[in-house]
């Protein structure tokens, strides 16, 4: 049972990989015509410069990638420590489902609608589902 706690986490990174994907498939051909309009790529080199240069349906998808950095890398943490001292139950195994399929329907509302209260709803229970088996792996770590 340990290690069926893994298989969100797999899933998560190939959620990942495929914004990284979808990113460069719309920033790619996003470039190629800022290029056209006499625009110098390389004067925007610096992540801050981006801001506003891209359409928002190609800025969106890259915003979500880089979120996929913030967040999630502190449920890969705990996934990890949970499995590492074989504390993997029922409860663990569906908070990490949970928590993937939230961030997976953050991720298309994000990349496509962009609705803020949506997303801010969605955030805001992932970090519910993340506390809690945060608080729970701390207190069976703890005592």
């Amino acid at each position: 049972m340990n290690n069926l706690i893994l298989n969100p986490v797999l899933c998560m990174a190939i959620l990942t990989f495929f914004m990284m994907i979808w990113m460069y498939a719309s920033r790619i051909p996003a470039s190629k015509i800022l290029e056209e309009k006499g625009i110098d790529l390389q004067d925007l080199s610096h992540p801050s410069k981006l801001g506003g240069i891209f359409p928002s349906k190609v800025e969106r998808v890259a915003d979500n990638y880089n979120h996929l950095f913030e967040q999630p890398t502190v449920f890969y943490a705990i996934i990890f420590i949970i499995w590492a001292l074989q504390l993997t139950d029922s409860f663990y195994i569906n908070c990490a489902w949970l928590y993937f399929i939230i961030r997976l329907i953050h991720s298309i509302f994000q990349s496509t609608l962009n609705m803020v209260w949506v997303r801010f709803g969605l955030f805001m229970i992932s970090w519910i589902i993340l506390a809690l088996m945060i608080f729970r792996v701390s207190f069976a770590v703890i005592f």
